[in-house]
C-alpha cells in the first residue's frame, strides 16, 4: 500500500527542484512513488497545478500498441493503431489513477501566495537517505497518509539539523 506525504515549500522552485530529485532519488532506487503533482499559488491568488502521471497519454500509447498488434492480424495495422490509440486516450482521460485530482486542488486552495506544495504517493522508500536529500529544501508537513506516529517521525527528521 502506498503512502501520500504532502510537502509544503516556500515557492514554486524550491518544489520543482524536490520533484527533480525525486526522480533522481527514484534512479537510484531510494524511492519508488506511484504518482506525484506539484500545486502552486501566484501572487494573485491563482492555482497551478501539474501532475506528473498523464494517464491520457499513457493510455494512448498503449492503446496504440494494442491496436497495432491487433491491426496487423487483420492486415490492417495502421487503421489499428488509430482506433488503439484514441480508445485508450478516452479510457486513460475517464481513469482517476494515482493522487485524486480534487484532493490536490482542495489543498492548493489552502497554500497562502506564493507557496507550493508537492504531492508524493509513495509505494516504498529507503526513509532515512530520502530525510535527508530533502531536508535541505526546508519543507513542511501539510498532510500524510502515515500513522501518527510516523508522521511525527517524519516532522522531527525534516527539522533537525
Amino acid at each position: 500500500m502506498a503512502d501520500l506525504v504532502v510537502l509544503g515549500f516556500s515557492d514554486r522552485e524550491k518544489a520543482d527542484a524536490v520533484l527533480r530529485l525525486a526522480k533522481d532519488l527514484s534512479r537510484q532506487e531510494l524511492l519508488d512513488l506511484d504518482d506525484a503533482a506539484l500545486a502552486w499559488r501566484t501572487m494573485d491568488g491563482k492555482i497551478h497545478v501539474r501532475q506528473s502521471y498523464n494517464p491520457t497519454a499513457t493510455g494512448a500509447a498503449g492503446g496504440a500498441l494494442w491496436g497495432t498488434l491487433f491491426g496487423m492480424l487483420f492486415l490492417m495495422p495502421v487503421f489499428g493503431a488509430a482506433v488503439g490509440a484514441a480508445t485508450g486516450a478516452v479510457a486513460g482521460k475517464l481513469s482517476d489513477v494515482g493522487i485524486n485530482d480534487a484532493f490536490v486542488k482542495e489543498i492548493a486552495g489552502t497554500l497562502e501566495p506564493g507557496r507550493a506544495a508537492v504531492f508524493a504517493l509513495v509505494r516504498r522508500s529507503t526513509p532515512d537517505r530520502v530525510r535527508e536529500a530533502v531536508r535541505p529544501f526546508n519543507p513542511s508537513v501539510i498532510r500524510t497518509s502515515l500513522t501518527k506516529d510516523r508522521e511525527d517521525e517524519l516532522v522531527a527528521a525534516l527539522h533537525a539539523g
